[in-house]
């Protein structure tokens, strides 16, 4: 990666639609998600040298993605939320209705509760880069993925097929 406006315009190329997923599943919301990232963006574009000097730029930039959206529920914290909504992406057939439910469940949990679920199961990130990326210890990790993989099998129910197999959210 190179230095200057250049290697930034590519380097948010290659991150941005990774860093949006994140963020869509972070947040719920499509709009807030484009605004998390832009500012994300903006804050790595401010320390773009010191970025560069990183053992991980990608890292750094889910960092600085993850504290922009804690520090977003901390100051929204009494704001109205908005409904949870399906990005306009095709879910594959059969999977839509547990898709939505566990987006919905996904969206009761505590914002450091769905940032570790999201970092390890969906980004399949290991406890030390999650504990890295989140600031906290590994220990930390551990437990919020159990309480938060406890809390969504309540809510989703763990047998909920119609042919009584589990959907089986993963138990690391």
């Amino acid at each position: 990666m190179t230095g200057g406006t250049d290697g930034f315009q590519e380097f948010a190329r290659v991150t941005g639609p990774r860093m949006f997923r994140t963020a869509l599943l972070m947040c719920g919301d499509w709009h807030l998600a484009e605004d998390l990232v832009q500012t994300a963006l903006g804050k790595v574009f401010a320390s773009w040298s010191r970025v560069l000097r990183a053992d991980s730029p990608d890292a750094y930039a889910r960092t600085v993605l993850m504290r922009t959206y804690f520090s977003y529920r901390r100051l929204r914290r009494s704001a109205e939320r908005p409904v949870a909504a399906l990005p306009d992406a095709a879910a594959p057939e059969g999977d839509s209705a547990l898709r939505v439910t566990l987006l919905h469940a996904l969206a009761t949990l505590p914002a450091k509760d769905r940032a570790v679920v999201v970092l390890r199961y969906w980004e399949d990130r290991s406890v030390k880069e999650t504990a890295d990326a989140l600031g906290m210890s590994e220990g930390s990790v551990r437990v919020r993925c159990t309480r938060a993989l406890t809390r969504l099998r309540t809510l989703i129910g763990e047998d909920t097929g119609k042919d009584g197999a589990s959907h089986g959210l993963v138990r690391r």
